[in-house]
């Protein structure tokens, strides 16, 4: 069905959306490609919301010579109007004879309404080429339209023997800086980045993306897109000047919605500080109270991690990236609330008593939770394990 040179075309293509990796959120990275007698005569890629979209970009490049072409898309050209006009209908009104799609957009906005007015326009429409690479450019934008949630990604750096910090807490650095750049990119292409309350005390972080710091990396013209900033806070502890609040973009802190959780002087100091506070239910309890622990558990609960990720998912984030320390880390492992684990691991040793990569209260091997093996590559001297749930 698809020649060698569709291939090549699409390829192309899904080069040009990938360019969009960390500037086009919450919109889908995209890319186009016109031909016209096996020369390209314009490509495109979709850099930021509010912006034209892929196929405007490669029309406008290919102008009159666009009538007759094939147009290569990665994603279903749109058929609804938004900040810009549907692009199924541009490329009608361009005259392309021919449209190649990867893969079929799950937004209910669109969901096959753009390849159809393209056939009920007499255009040729293949769809199916390369969809697998289209997918993977955007796994969090496919899972919020069609199961309506973020892809979440917890992030952790661990010594061979599983530990993330000496007991004190001293943690920096356990990897080297190839994989401490290579974390500035998971950054830079999440909607949102999630910490909690005690890796804001203890370290300080400001999670801000510094791509002048990256050495191998691409992304378009423009400042990169920064990142929400979250920080899980049920009694507002966060200071004022911490780097995760006064750092450029915006920061918002989630605390416990109880009377007493939220005094109005540690809001408004914060508000004052360019924070935005939510409120938040706790966490749920344990559902038999008789388990080991689960008094002391009730006690210490911390946020509804689904209601969390239910506004998150309300101001259209698509991938999420939970980096904090092991208490809330096993959280939303135990509520499932992840799709991928990354862990970086480094060749070194830091002893039975540093502390774990995760807080996993199990004490019986039914208890345990199996993973699948996604991904493992060498970034530096350390190794970066991908795994995902089954």
């Amino acid at each position: 069905m698809f020649t060698s040179l569709d291939h090549q075309y699409m390829a192309r293509a899904l080069r040009l959306a990938e360019r969009a990796l960390y500037t086009t959120d919450p919109n889908p990275r995209v890319g186009c490609v016109l031909v016209s007698d096996g020369h390209i005569v314009g490509d495109g890629f979709h850099a930021r919301a509010g912006q034209p979209h892929a196929e405007r970009h490669a029309l406008a490049a290919a102008g009159e010579k666009a009538r007759g072409a094939t147009a290569y898309v990665t994603l279903e050209p749109c058929s609804h109007t938004g900040r810009t006009g549907p692009c199924a209908d541009a490329l009608v009104d361009a005259g392309v004879a021919r449209v190649v799609v990867a893969m079929e957009d799950p937004n209910p906005q669109v969901a096959g309404n753009g390849l159809r007015r393209l056939r009920d326009a007499g255009i040729r429409v293949d769809t199916g080429l390369q969809e697998a690479a289209a997918r993977a450019l955007n796994p969090g934008f496919i899972l919020r339209m069609s199961q309506g949630r973020p892809l979440i990604r917890i992030k952790a750096a661990a010594s061979l023997d599983g530990r993330t910090a000496m007991a004190s807490g001293e943690s920096q650095w356990i990897t080297g800086p190839e994989a401490r750049e290579d974390v500035q990119r998971l950054r830079a292409r999440s909607s949102a980045i999630v910490t909690g309350i005690g890796t804001v005390l203890a370290d300080r972080p400001s999670y801000t993306v510094r791509p002048e710091q990256w050495r191998h990396g691409e992304y378009a013209d423009g400042p990169v897109r920064a990142p929400l900033r979250v920080i899980l806070d049920p009694a507002l502890r966060t200071p004022v000047d911490s780097p995760v609040v006064t750092a450029d973009g915006a920061c918002l802190i989630a605390h416990a919605d109880d009377p007493d959780a939220a005094p109005e002087e540690r809001r408004r100091a914060l508000e004052h500080a360019g924070a935005e506070l939510l409120a938040l239910p706790r966490a749920r309890a344990a559902s038999d109270p008789a388990e080991p622990g689960a008094a002391a558990r009730a006690e210490r609960r911390g946020l509804d991690l689904h209601a969390l990720i239910a506004e998150l998912t309300r101001r259209e984030c698509n991938e999420v990236l939970v980096e904090c320390g092991a208490t809330l880390a096993g959280a939303f492992v135990r509520e499932a609330l992840f799709d991928e684990l990354i862990v970086y691991l480094a060749p070194t040793l830091l002893g039975a008593d540093a502390r774990g990569l995760l807080d996993l209260p199990f004490d019986r091997m039914d208890q345990q939770i199996r993973l699948q093996w996604s991904d493992l590559r060498r970034v530096g001297d350390d190794l970066r394990l991908t795994l995902t749930r089954p």
